[in-house]
């Protein structure tokens, strides 16, 4: 009987304060039969320096750095595929953005067992988020940038028969 009190007591305990956590709202937690997701998708956004650029408008978003990362976690929670990775880490993405505001390359990193599978994934996702950026601007006239942005992921695998 003392077991089960303590069991259950454990458990409820565990509960309550996984609500809190669930409940910020810079962290998304994906959850299927088998797998739990952690991603918390860092701000700012940096934009990475232009040589020659005296007077640089960095890329934005429609809606701020805010939309962009709202958008980004919902299509992160619909489209990825966790059953073939566990990874857990900071991961960076580099994107390309060209004179007319659409993403051209993406460059992941870093390159750790299964994270190819993860990187086709966020490629995916990136590709499929349709709204182009305002492009940066160099001395009034648009040019090619690129921003890098911060994903911290944590993945957890649970077996169930």
């Amino acid at each position: 009987m003392k077991s089960f009190l303590l069991l259950s007591s454990l458990f409820f305990s565990v509960m309550i304060s996984a609500q809190d956590v669930e409940e910020q709202n810079d962290v998304l937690f994906q959850e299927n039969s088998r797998n739990i997701n952690r991603l918390e998708i860092q701000e700012p956004f940096y934009q990475l320096p232009i040589k020659g650029c005296t007077n640089l408008n960095v890329a934005t978003f429609e809606g701020g750095v805010s939309a962009y990362k709202k958008l980004l976690s919902k299509y992160m929670y619909n489209y990825l595929n966790s059953d073939l990775y566990r990874l857990n880490g900071d991961f960076s993405f580099t994107l390309t953005i060209d004179e007319n505001g659409k993403i051209t390359d993406l460059k992941c990193s870093p390159n750790i067992p299964n994270s190819k599978f993860f990187f086709d994934d966020m490629e995916y996702i990136f590709r499929r988020i349709r709204k182009n950026w305002s492009p940066a601007t160099c001395n009034g006239k648009p040019i090619s940038s690129q921003i890098k942005i911060k994903i911290k992921f944590s993945s957890m695998s649970v077996d169930i028969d």
